[in-house]
């Protein structure tokens, strides 16, 4: 079986469809409803309708310029289809944030290949409190059954809770963690990581990074350091730099996407905490604006709650 194929097996099973479904009951109920009331009383799609849903899609963090993308290409079908139903609608909407879906995600994560990277270096960044360790420790427990070899790099070495909190991900499931003191330099935690799963046979390095947002400057240069000492034990590496968001600050994960993107090479997201929100628009948003695919969804506490991110499975999850 090769990397993350152990996915593929469980994106399309029931337990994991019924997971996304309820975690993204909160986004469902308000989204649904609020699509309800802006057709209220009419029977076409027209520019009051289209105003309505404008608002909606906006007021569930959707994000204005990927709304009004979506709204012309809704606009272009009226005008095409002369004729279309208020209740043909939601099935219209479905088919276009799909398609918008499809089209920024090129690199489908079930048919992405990685090549023969060993070990593959995942470089996780994110500010304080998205969700960042937890990912990391769901991400290593579904590797490790898998019977891959995992090794966490406790790179975040300016707060003791995030070092400890790996630790403790490290102990519960059965994964090895590399880490120094507290204000170590976290290139040098960085190198150690990727030089032990190289003497240890690991297949995947999973290395933590600080989540500091208030000088871009040093957290530029401070993921540049790391990035570089990777590349002198693993030319190429870090092959996945995976940007965790919370899903439930909205227009917040914008701003902190815009923000990690310009820092650093972002080539995959992981967006949590969707379980706990009516503000799951917000993946629709990100995914347009910044063409970086989703690969990862959290939808739940548990431990096998992080899931690959199934652009169908999700918008149908939105409109069931």
């Amino acid at each position: 079986m090769g990397l993350f194929d152990f996915f593929k097996k469980k994106e399309t099973a029931p337990e994991a469809q019924e997971a996304l479904n309820k975690g993204l009951e909160k986004t469902k109920e308000g989204f649904l409803s609020k699509i309800t009331k802006a057709v209220a009383g009419k029977s076409t799609v027209d520019d009051d309708v289209l105003d309505n849903l404008e608002e909606v899609l906006v007021t569930s963090d959707v994000g204005v310029t990927t709304t009004l993308k979506i709204i012309e290409r809704i606009q272009e079908r009226v005008a095409r289809d002369k004729y279309l139903s208020t209740s043909q609608l939601n099935v219209l909407l479905r088919d276009e944030i799909q398609l918008l879906l499809a089209e920024n995600n090129s690199n489908d994560f079930r048919s992405f290949e990685y090549g023969d990277h060993k070990p593959y270096v995942i470089m996780v960044v994110g500010v304080n409190g998205v969700g960042k360790t937890t990912t990391i420790g769901k991400l290593a427990y579904k590797l490790k059954a898998e019977g891959l070899k995992v090794v966490l790099g406790a790179a975040d070495t300016f707060r003791a809770a995030a070092v400890e909190q790996i630790k403790l991900w490290g102990e519960r499931i059965d994964v090895r963690v590399v880490a120094q003191a507290m204000g170590s330099d976290p290139a040098s935690v960085a190198f150690d990581t990727i030089q032990s799963a190289v003497a240890n046979g690991d297949d995947v390095v999973i290395i933590d990074t600080a989540g500091r947002l208030h000088n871009k400057i040093g957290l530029m240069n401070e993921l540049g350091k790391i990035k570089k000492v990777m590349e002198k034990v693993i030319p190429g590496a870090p092959h996945e730099i995976l940007l965790v968001l919370d899903g439930s600050t909205g227009q917040n994960a914008f701003e902190q996407c815009k923000q990690f993107t310009e820092a650093t090479d972002v080539n995959a997201l992981a967006i949590t905490k969707l379980d706990g929100t009516a503000k799951g628009g917000v993946v629709i948003g990100i995914s347009d604006q910044f063409k970086i695919p989703v690969k990862y969804i959290g939808v739940g506490e548990g431990v096998n709650d992080l899931q690959l991110f199934d652009k169908k499975a999700f918008v149908d999850g939105l409109f069931k």
